[in-house]
């Protein structure tokens, strides 16, 4: 790897953590990334997945000295998206690359259709809604999203976030609260997948996660307390 591609790396890592922490789409800026410098589409999904966790232990760590936490909720729908990422990271170590490419150019176009659908911005007042009959959903609902987060990750923040201010109302704060801290856990369990099946390239995976945290930090502590309009301006933008 040369200097300028180490460079290239951290900047767009930067990019995408921040992108990542406050709606969701980095990965669709780092994952080709990866791959136009030649990395074979597994292993760049996993090396991805490298600075994906370490992103979201900074962006959860951001969250929580801000005071923005949303227990025991989040642990309830963890545990779900984990036990989908599981086999969603073990049908990614098993497909072609040719496929692969295929479905993130699908994916693509999927985050733009819920980006301009965005219906985790149309709420003009939240009301949280913490029920028996919703938390059951939402625990149903995650081990799908798992299932996708283990497999590309890459727009999986919008889906949680549509997810979330959909069936509970949540604000955008508390929604980013929950859904880097839902990443932050499936992840390190479709890491592990990963690294049994010797996919992971630590080094283009170590210096990306370089860039992924110092956004996701900053990200963190920026959202909380903003005017949700700005985050509304880069979730469009995004």
């Amino acid at each position: 790897m040369t200097l300028a591609e180490g460079i290239l790396l951290i900047s767009t890592g930067i990019a995408a953590g921040f992108i990542n922490t406050v709606a969701g789409g980095g990965s669709l800026l780092t994952l080709p990334l990866l791959i136009f410098m030649g990395l074979p589409a597994a292993e760049a999904n996993a090396s991805n997945r490298v600075a994906i966790f370490i992103q979201n232990i900074f962006a959860v760590k951001g969250f929580k000295s801000k005071g923005i936490a949303v227990f025991p909720f989040a642990y309830w729908v963890s545990i779900s998206a984990t036990l989908g990422a599981l086999l969603g990271a073990y049908l990614a170590t098993e497909i072609s690359n040719t496929s692969f490419n295929k479905i993130l150019s699908m994916v693509m176009v999927f985050v733009l259709v819920i980006t301009v659908l965005k219906p985790y911005l149309d709420k003009k007042e939240a009301l949280e809604r913490f029920t028996k009959k919703r938390n059951l959903i939402s625990v149903l609902l995650f081990f799908g999203i798992g299932i996708y987060g283990g497999f590309i990750q890459a727009g999986v923040g919008f889906i949680i976030m549509a997810a979330l201010s959909g069936i509970h109302g949540l604000n955008l704060a508390k929604t980013n609260s929950i859904k880097v801290f839902v990443v932050l856990c499936y992840t390190s369990v479709a890491l592990l997948v990963f690294m049994y099946n010797d996919k992971v390239l630590w080094t283009y995976g170590l210096i990306l996660a370089i860039g992924n945290a110092i956004g996701g930090w900053i990200a963190s502590r920026w959202s909380v307390g903003v005017n949700e309009k700005w985050i509304r301006l880069i979730l469009i933008l995004t």
